[in-house]
């Protein structure tokens, strides 16, 4: 059964240009993501060895290495200038406080993640702090990804609040799931910029195979009728799919490529796109929990009420 909602309910207004910058911001963030992958991939972190200039200039020559890594930084600006903007404008036009200053938050980690990225030239890449630099990079586009979750218009619409009588709760399943999937993507930084081995990365590999299935399968059991739900299940099972097939490649391209003495294209291909799809994971993730928070248990997320309706399919 279907029922009419209002578009907006209490404490909220949709604002279309908004949630349209967001979306920008966020898609060019994952854009960042791919350039960044691209500069671990080829080995390309120290062929500029200075910071913020490029070899005392602003345009240094475009070959080798510096290509990755100049373009890198380039869109890195682009982000810091499109955050700034969605931080000013959230905090002139939002009425929810918690969205004023989870914007300020977001302009807070585009400017820790730019002096990381200094201090990983300045410091010639140390693990500790190219792996912080990666893994705040997967943080901050999964809160820009958040910001546009809350700006937009199916977050703006008084909502059914579903029953979840099972057990464990699905929300408390997918921030677990969540949580293990960011840990993971640490791990992967930590691998990626030689701060261990391999083994960590399986073992947590195979922690949140097993947390998306429980976590992903729960929402197919018991909100089949809700097509927000459903579909985020399906999107779950789809990208740790794919994860999985492209992690092994990935390491297999790595064992391949030991061989040469600069990295090849397989090898770069299959590890930027692990990478990237890693990132698509926690988003997803991050979303499926704002959403089952929304729909999935009476209760209230971030200061703002949920009326409770009958259940519903939307």
């Amino acid at each position: 059964m279907k029922a009419s909602l209002p578009l907006v309910r209490m404490g909220t207004v949709y604002n279309s240009n908004m949630h349209r910058y967001a979306v920008t911001t966020a898609c060019s963030t994952f854009l960042l993501l791919i350039a960044g992958a691209l500069v671990t991939s080829n080995d390309a972190g120290l062929s500029i060895p200075d910071w913020p200039l490029a070899y005392g200039s602003l345009t240094p020559p475009m070959v080798g290495g510096i290509r990755y890594e100049f373009t890198h930084r380039v869109i890195a600006t682009c982000i810091g200038l499109l955050t700034i903007g969605l931080a000013v404008w959230l905090w002139r036009a939002e009425k929810r406080g918690w969205m004023r200053w989870m914007g300020i938050a977001a302009l807070g980690g585009v400017i820790a993640q730019g002096i990381l990225g200094g201090m990983t030239v300045r410091m010639f890449q140390p693990p500790p702090v190219s792996a912080a630099h990666a893994t705040l990079a997967q943080l901050f586009f999964s809160t820009v990804v958040a910001i546009a979750v809350f700006t937009s218009p199916w977050w703006s619409r008084e909502l059914p609040t579903l029953e979840d009588p099972k057990s464990p709760p699905v929300r408390s399943l997918v921030v677990w799931t969540a949580v293990a999937i960011f840990l993971q993507l640490i791990l992967g930084a930590a691998f990626r910029h030689k701060a261990f081995g391999i083994i960590p990365h399986l073992i947590g590999a195979v922690i949140v195979t097993i947390l998306i299935f429980m976590t992903a399968g729960a929402l197919k059991r018991r909100f089949a009728n809700v097509p927000a739900l459903r579909n985020c299940a399906r999107i779950l099972h789809i990208l740790i799919g794919v994860q999985l097939l492209l992690g092994g490649g990935a390491y297999w391209s790595r064992i391949y490529a030991a061989q040469f003495p600069q990295p090849i294209a397989v090898m770069v291909a299959l590890t930027v796109i692990h990478t990237v799809t890693g990132a698509l994971v926690l988003a997803a993730t991050l979303v499926t929990s704002l959403i089952t928070y929304r729909l999935a248990g009476a209760g209230k997320l971030a200061g703002e009420s949920i009326r409770t309706t009958e259940q519903v399919a939307q």
